[in-house]
């Protein structure tokens, strides 16, 4: 085990509990994009058999970068654990401030996406429309809406886990998206409290998740490197359009209870702070001044990782241009 690769798993892990950080993003930051791509491709193809009859376990472990896939995976589901905890019990006790912080997530996280774009054309504007039209459809008619339905929160892993290879996007954002991101989080915190039937919504998310990899992962990266503008502008549409499912402050309209028992919105309402009433319509507390904080506290991370990316890129560069004047001498 690679105590560097477990603790950048751990950091995927939690940039993929947080809508807005995606683990691609984090991957991408910390040098690593390339080599999970080739992995994760590695596993799907034929390759890894073939290792395996001409060599063995060893040869197939390492065909299959299997040290690096183990230690950034455990360090992923650490990192997602601690995540899932924390954030499911701010969500319960402090709503708005939750979602604005996620809301700054997006904003920033979109402006870094469209930015990638290198070169517009039509067909970039009209996928960037597009992705925030569909995206906006989803969230006012959230197909999903908190369902527990075993084949429809299967179909959000399969879903969510495509987001795992594209940088600037995550799977709870497509969560998020899709109205479930409370349903697998609560999910999985329930598994750890030891809460019956969480154990089989958290089964049939992580099978979709298999399922997906297996049948998105491939093509994502095809589509990624093979026309990286349009991917980039429909991927920003996407986030600029789910802005409505992420306001902060919003009234249940209707209500369902969970399988464990609890009441959770399944049709909601965007309102300002003073109409605030939470889920439970009584006079919750709209924390404006922490919500706005929060609110730049999630604009300002992107940003950081962002130069932060840029700063280890040019360090990669000059050592780089070091390495080819000392052969050249």
């Amino acid at each position: 085990m690679n105590l560097s690769l477990i603790l950048k798993g751990m950091a995927m892990g939690v940039a993929e509990a947080i809508p807005g950080v995606s683990g691609g993003t984090i991957a991408f930051i910390t040098g690593i994009y390339e080599r999970l791509l080739a992995a994760i491709g590695g596993l799907l193809s034929t390759k890894v058999i073939s290792a395996y009859r001409r060599g063995g376990v060893k040869e197939a472990w390492k065909e299959a970068d299997g040290t690096f896939l183990v230690s950034l995976g455990g360090g992923m589901v650490v990192g997602l654990g601690v995540a899932v905890v924390a954030i499911t019990s701010l969500l319960e006790n402090y709503p708005p401030v939750v979602w604005a912080f996620f809301f700054g997530l997006i904003v920033s996280s979109a402006i870094y996406v469209g930015r990638q774009i290198t070169e517009w054309s039509v067909w970039s504007i009209l996928l960037l429309v597009t992705g925030a039209v569909i995206a906006y459809a989803l969230t006012t008619i959230n197909p999903l809406a908190g369902s527990t339905a075993p084949l429809l929160v299967f179909f959000s892993g399969m879903v969510a886990i495509s987001a795992l290879i594209l940088p600037g996007i995550s799977g709870s954002f497509i969560l998020v998206l899709l109205g479930m991101y409370t349903v697998v989080f609560g999910a999985l915190r329930g598994v750890v409290e030891g809460q019956p039937g969480a154990l089989l919504t958290v089964a049939c998310f992580a099978a979709g998740c298999l399922i997906g990899l297996a049948a998105f992962a491939r093509l994502l990266t095809w589509t990624f490197k093979t026309y990286p503008n349009r991917t980039f502008a429909i991927l920003t549409g996407f986030m600029l359009g789910s802005l409505n499912k992420l306001w902060p402050w919003r009234n249940a309209l209707t209500t369902r209870t969970d399988s464990s028992g609890h009441e959770v919105a399944v049709l909601e309402e965007n309102v300002l702070p003073e109409a605030y009433t939470g889920l439970d319509q009584i006079a919750d507390s709209p924390y404006v001044v922490a919500t706005l904080l929060a609110l730049v506290v999630g604009l300002a991370i992107v940003f950081l990782l962002e130069a932060t990316a840029v700063d280890q890129k040019e360090e990669l560069e000059i050592a780089e241009e070091e390495l080819l004047d000392d052969q050249a001498r």
